[in-house]
């Protein structure tokens, strides 16, 4: 059953983070990835020629008609060996037509071919389903990649004004006497480090942006971000037993192998049906004509032929150099390593399901690690500062401090942004990950 993803609201996110109100959202971006991504286009062309194997079945359990026409000129000379010889020409045409009908009574093996072909669709759908899914996570990593980037961006920037103020005071600081030039080494060092982190940090945002727009086929002008005050519930249900088993019976991955076997298994129920006798209904139609002239010009007599047909056609197999009993022997072995892949498919999507529930729960305490360290940064900070004018603290400190600060709130941001992520990847592992989760994700944005 489809469990909904739940998230609610709670939490202050990161100072620096872009806060203006930009156009485009996560669902937005995802539609336009369902337009233009050559890897779900080329999944949705594969699941419409995979549905065409019903028809193809159901082709060998109908009737089959054929029309068939000729027409022939003849030349027909014949010489009598007498005193005198004597040599006779005929000229004649033969002209016909005819249709046939061909009903199978019982052939095993196109029945077993039938139900192959349904599960032939079922295994398509839900290759195109794991597209879909597959879709939703790489457009959702690119978007929550951008929003990351800029988070360090803007960090970065942040920081960097941040220590040239702090550089600023201790130049002023150096000038009248209260603090020594090592201060001011000190900063400037801060600054000049925090200025290559902030050309890193807009290298990254672009390559980002890049990533994103081969996903969407279009420049990202904006991303909406998180909301402030975003916080993440647990997963429901709350279980990772749960999930595992929902893993393990829904996932689509899963459920492609599960086809991959059952028609593994037709296939060795198809190739001993080649040991089966097969009786068809057959009826014919046919008409023929024909008409010519002897060589002096005289009218050879036309006729026609009318034929009627209908019966039954048994065919046993008696012999046939060893393939059938071959071709057995192989549907049994390939039905086997099918067994094994099914079995090898519920594994690893056990595993993900365990890794993707982890990583939420992992994240959701990393989340509140952070937040309470966001607190307990921010008072260092403050007290650094004060001590820092009055002369116990040295500059050195009110640095580390900042730096601590901004740390934390990057990481921060990280780690929601990953929550997010893995909560789409254990709905995925699942087998229900759809674009009413991406709406659900969406709901906290700004």
């Amino acid at each position: 059953m489809k469990k909904t993803l739940s998230l609610m609201m709670a939490g202050t996110l990161a100072a620096g983070l872009t806060g203006a109100a930009w156009g485009a959202d996560l669902l937005s971006v995802y539609r336009d990835a369902v337009a233009y991504d050559a890897q779900f286009a080329a999944a949705r062309a594969a699941v419409e020629a995979g549905r065409e194997k019903l028809p193809q079945g159901r082709a060998g359990l109908l009737p089959t008609v054929g029309f068939s026409s000729n027409t022939t000129w003849n030349r027909q000379s014949t010489s009598v060996r007498a005193t005198p010889p004597t040599t006779t020409d005929t000229y004649y045409n033969n002209n016909g037509w005819g249709v046939s009908l061909t009903q199978p009574l019982f052939r095993w093996q196109n029945w077993v071919a039938y139900t192959q072909s349904e599960l032939a669709v079922a295994q398509a759908e839900a290759q195109f389903s794991l597209a879909k899914q597959d879709l939703i996570v790489r457009a959702a990593q690119a978007y929550f990649d951008v929003l990351l980037a800029q988070d360090t961006l803007a960090t970065a920037r942040a920081q960097k004004v941040a220590i040239a103020e702090q550089l600023e005071s201790a130049k002023r600081n150096f000038e009248v006497g209260t603090a020594t030039i090592t201060d001011t080494h000190e900063a400037q060092a801060r600054f000049d480090l925090t200025s290559a982190q902030e050309i890193a940090a807009e290298n990254d945002l672009a390559v980002k942006r890049q990533a994103l727009r081969a996903v969407i086929g279009k420049e990202p002008e904006g991303l909406k971000n998180l909301r402030q005050g975003v916080q993440l519930m647990r997963p429901q249900p709350d279980d990772i037993g749960k999930w595992v088993e929902m893993a393990e019976t829904s996932s689509t991955s899963v459920q492609i192998y599960q086809a991959l076997f059952e028609i593994a298994q037709r296939e060795v129920e198809k190739q001993r049906a080649g040991h089966y006798p097969t009786l068809d209904l057959v009826a014919n139609r046919s008409r023929s004509s024909a008409t010519g002239s002897y060589a002096l010009g005289a009218v050879r007599p036309g006729s026609d032929t009318d034929v009627h047909s209908v019966g039954l056609q048994l065919t046993i197999p008696i012999f046939a150099g060893g393939a059938v009993a071959s071709k057995d022997r192989e549907a049994v072995a390939l039905k086997e390593k099918a067994s094994a892949d099914l079995d090898n498919a519920r594994r690893g999507a056990a595993l993900n399901a365990r890794q993707a529930y982890l990583g939420v729960t992992s994240g959701l305490a990393q989340v509140r690690a952070y937040e309470a360290a966001m607190t307990s940064s921010q008072s260092a900070l403050d007290s650094n500062k004060l001590g820092y004018e009055v002369g116990v603290r040295i500059n050195i400190d009110v640095l580390n401090a900042q730096s601590q600060l901004y740390d934390t709130k990057q990481k921060l941001a990280k780690a929601r942004l990953d929550t997010l992520g893995a909560l789409l990847k254990l709905k995925a592992s699942a087998g229900t990950l759809s674009e009413d989760d991406v709406a659900a994700i969406n709901t906290l944005l700004e």
